[in-house]
């Protein structure tokens, strides 16, 4: 019997315990009170803080490829305290995570806190710009750049509409950049259209947009892009040769160095996917100018890749600038041929 008692006064008093613990924890409320659950942020309420970076797929792909994961991810990382919104055009719901979905690289993605996968849907994306005109005349199926083209609409269609900074998905972010409102060079006098920032309503998108809708001719390859981009600014700015590594800056917008973006040109695209000798092809202060590197991947029609152990320069971007792509697409893959062999 008296063993009985000491049994329930044992489990009295640790029941006793367990409700003072509590409620030293949550003073005012004991059992009324429930743990609040973790509401994730909209997408309208993320994008609208103006300072989003943006990235685009305007293909029906659901399967990111490791270089879109790898600059998405490094951007994640580079502006961990920035959203970062993916529009995807064959999405047809907001995603945020969804373990059941089998594509590994979107999974990765969608995982990262604070990345968000959205719809692209242009007829609502272009609403009260005028590139809506131009939209509802033009026939998708007889353009032969439409991928391109129609990103290169929807870029400043976003950037007008929300500000914040717009990203190729073959751009790897490898510091911050420290201006906010700017374009890129990827030579002398001749901009990019491939990132570039600005709040949301600045007159140059407007009239980006102005003259994409009043020049358009699909058939020149960058003319609705790079082009685009290079004559508005001339309208603006009296353009010179840059010196070293300066930027230049007229109205307020900077005008970046070739060297921050674009430090390989795109006629050496390849050296990108060539073994990286640092006492042969590059030193370690090579980039040391770059915010972030842009691997043309509009050149790649080799379709080259990263192949895990081969020490190209890519592979080496991967691992120390978007290290859970490495693994889960790049090394975890490899891994599995060879298991297989």
């Amino acid at each position: 019997m008296l063993r009985k008692i000491q049994i329930l006064l044992g489990v009295f008093f640790v029941f006793a315990f367990g409700i003072l613990y509590e409620f030293s924890r949550h003073p005012g409320c004991l059992f009324s009170c429930m743990p609040i659950a973790k509401k994730l942020p909209t997408f309208k309420g993320v994008i609208s803080q103006g300072n989003s970076i943006i990235f685009l797929e305007t293909t029906d792909r659901l399967e990111p490829s490791p270089l879109v994961s790898c600059s998405v991810e490094s951007a994640a990382r580079i502006y961990h305290d920035r959203p970062i919104v993916f529009f995807m055009k064959g999405l047809k719901s907001n995603i945020r995570w969804d373990p059941k979905n089998t594509s590994t690289a979107f999974s990765l993605l969608s995982a990262l806190k604070n990345v968000f996968i959205v719809p692209l849907q242009m007829e609502t994306l272009l609403q009260k710009t005028p590139l809506l005109s131009w939209y509802h005349k033009v026939n998708e199926t007889q353009e032969k750049n439409w991928v391109h083209v129609s990103s290169d609409a929807s870029r400043l269609a976003i950037i007008w509409k929300y500000g914040g900074l717009y990203m190729d998905t073959d751009i790897i972010s490898i510091r911050p950049i420290p201006v906010k409102t700017f374009i890129a060079a990827q030579a002398s006098q001749v901009a990019s259209n491939g990132i570039f920032s600005f709040p949301h309503h600045h007159s140059f998108i407007w009239h980006c947009m102005k003259n994409f809708v009043e020049n358009y001719n699909a058939d020149i390859w960058g003319h609705q892009g790079p082009y685009l981009m290079t004559r508005v600014l001339k309208t603006l700015c009296n353009l010179s040769n840059f010196k070293a590594v300066e930027d230049q800056c007229c109205r307020k917008i900077f005008f970046l160095n070739p060297q921050r973006f674009y430090p390989i040109p795109y006629p050496l695209w390849e050296k990108y996917y060539e073994v990286w000798d640092i006492h042969l092809n590059f030193s370690d202060s090579y980039f040391n100018d770059s915010y972030a590197l842009h691997l043309w991947n509009y050149m790649n029609q080799q379709q080259k890749a990263v192949v895990a152990g081969s020490n190209t320069l890519a592979e080496n971007l991967y691992k120390t600038y978007c290290p859970i792509t490495y693994k889960k697409l790049i090394l975890d893959r490899h891994r599995s041929v060879c298991k297989r062999e």
